[in-house]
């Protein structure tokens, strides 16, 4: 019946711009269950659940690999562009960027509106930026 009411909302995949319901829609359409997608990328029921609930901002890499594989689609095609900044080495690209601008860190954080230590907490990769910072910061300037 949820499958009924999702498939009356969506009429094809290009119609959606969030990964919950990306993955929601490709689930439907290989007549899977929550549980039997989680069990055959290996990851709980519960943590699929969340995925297709929006609870994570971010979507892991190696999840993504399995349910893209899973799909039959490209990781491109089930991520948004938040995640799809995170997904190809975003430490590399800020640093590419602020680089690009020739820029320091301490005068790049002063121009993003962030501190310096997290700048270079973001380009260690021991910091994720979150997707309310990227937004801020460099949605439409970095791919």
């Amino acid at each position: 019946m949820e499958a009924q009411i999702f498939n009356q909302r969506y009429h094809s995949y290009a119609e959606i711009q969030n990964v919950p319901d990306r993955m929601r829609w490709c689930r439907y359409h290989m007549g899977l269950m929550q549980k039997e997608v989680a069990a055959l990328v290996g990851i709980s029921e519960g943590v699929y659940m969340g995925l297709e609930k929006a609870r994570n901002e971010y979507y892991e890499k190696d999840v993504v690999d399995k349910l893209a594989a899973l799909f039959h689609i490209p990781v491109q095609d089930l991520l948004d562009e938040y995640n799809a900044f995170m997904y190809n080495d975003p430490a590399k690209k800020i640093r590419e960027y602020r680089m690009s601008l020739g820029l320091g860190t301490e005068r790049f954080a002063r121009k993003i509106g962030t501190s310096d230590t997290c700048v270079r907490s973001w380009e260690n990769n021991t910091k994720l930026i979150s997707r309310k910072s990227w937004e801020r910061c460099f949605k439409g300037k970095i791919k």
